[in-house]
């Protein structure tokens, strides 16, 4: 009997429990029928928000002030400015890119050629390193003058130009015809005020340095070849700063663009004072010694010096190597001619006591880059010489320089075909 009670309490206690779920689940689906969103819903937002904002900004806006104005006039001005350095950024990176396309394949023959011993290639495939790495840009050096570049160079690349009164009118048709050719990236070296203030006036990129002892001595009161020894000194900056320059003296007439016609394969490149292919470019020189009878024959390697007065130089090691050489000689032999100790630095081989430059170099063709004994010895009197159009004029070889420049530019420029025919082939 027992044992029946209690399966039936635990039968009604089941049932009980079941009966609770069922009631529960009813009243859950009833409270779910009559308050879908609880009993605390939430109170009702605005549908269009975006709008609300819009209107209360429309009323807003009607009370902006002048001065409000005059502030969202100013984030204008400051925005374009912004928009200005940005475009001037983006063309400076588009100017490295290009010059890092144009060094891509020499970059890789510098890792072939410094990256470790590796085997010569078949015959006739080898090549060995020409160009030199440049060095890396130190702004510190001169910072004005790293401005002023920044400002003027193309490409990293500027022609530059050291002046005095003493040379006032040939600088004048020195760059009245580089901006007739289209040349914007050229600079003058003033080592005076005079030749600043006359810079200036004319609307010319002019450069003055800091006061120096010895920059001003000679820029005032030195003649063509003491300040031709000078820029070997100035030069080094510009180089240091990571700039090619194209040194021009101030007695060349430039007709075309020359950085058209620059290689960029060696350290140097430079015009020359050679007149024909043989003293341009190198010749086999036989001495003849009799006395020494069947060796009486000696064969000897020669060619003309290059002209310091025109060349292009490389922001390398050794164009900087270069230009201390020459400069530290030029101070302890005052008499040497600058154009003399240039090539001699620049060509003798290493000997006992001497280490030579491992500078490369170029030069440059003597038909476009014309010097004096060229156009009034042989182009002036050849009728197809004549139709060729140079880049430059330089009037090294005669000493009345500005009469033979204004000649050259009534012939080239004005067409005027016997402008040179009044001047002697040399000099009287």
């Amino acid at each position: 009997m027992a044992g029946r009670k209690d399966k039936n309490s635990q039968s009604f206690r089941g049932s009980r429990i079941a009966i609770a779920i069922a009631i529960g689940v009813i009243l859950g689906c009833v409270f779910a029928f009559f308050f879908p969103h609880g009993f605390f819903s939430p109170v009702p937002q605005p549908k269009d928000r975006t709008f609300r904002k819009s209107v209360l900004q429309a009323d807003s806006s009607s009370c902006v002030s002048s001065e409000r104005i005059d502030m969202l006039k100013s984030d204008i001005r400051h925005l374009s400015d912004k928009n200005a350095d940005l475009k001037k950024q983006v063309r400076k990176l588009n100017e490295k890119l290009q010059l890092a396309e144009q060094g891509q394949g020499r970059a890789q023959e510098q890792f072939m050629a410094l990256g470790g011993p590796h085997k010569a290639g078949p015959f006739g495939t080898v090549k060995g390193l020409r160009t030199n790495p440049t060095v890396a840009p130190d702004e510190s050096v001169n910072p004005r003058l790293a401005k002023i570049l920044e400002e003027v160079a193309v490409r990293k690349e500027v022609i530059v130009a050291l002046a005095n009164s003493n040379v006032k009118a040939m600088l004048e048709v020195w760059f009245t015809n580089i901006k007739r050719a289209g040349i914007k990236n050229y600079l003058v070296v003033a080592l005076d005020d005079a030749i600043f203030d006359f810079c200036k006036s004319n609307e010319v990129p002019v450069y003055k340095r800091d006061p120096d002892d010895v920059v001003d001595s000679i820029g005032k009161t030195g003649g063509n070849h003491k300040v031709s020894g000078l820029k070997f000194r100035i030069l080094r900056e510009f180089l240091q700063l990571g700039y090619s320059v194209l040194l021009s003296d101030v007695d060349i007439v430039y007709l075309q663009n020359p950085f058209d016609y620059l290689h960029r394969d060696s350290d140097v490149e430079s015009m020359t004072d050679g007149h024909d292919n043989m003293t341009a470019y190198g010749y086999n020189d036989v001495f003849d010694e009799p006395a020494m009878g069947w060796a009486r024959f000696a064969h000897t390697m020669r060619i003309w010096v290059y002209n310091s007065g025109f060349f292009y130089i490389r922001p390398t090691i050794p164009s900087i190597e270069l230009l201390d050489r020459v400069a530290d000689r030029l101070s302890r032999e005052p008499n040497s001619w600058d154009q003399a100790v240039f090539n001699e630095e620049l060509f003798y081989p290493s000997h006992p006591g001497y280490v030579g430059l491992h500078a490369s170099k170029r030069t440059l063709d003597y038909y476009l880059f014309m010097n004096s004994k060229v156009l009034f010895k042989t182009v002036r009197n050849d009728p197809n010489l004549k139709k060729l159009k140079p880049v430059i004029v330089h009037v090294n070889y005669h000493p009345d320089k500005l009469s033979r420049m204004r000649a050259v530019v009534e012939f080239y420029v004005d067409g005027k075909q016997d402008a040179l025919d009044p001047f002697p082939v040399g000099s009287d």
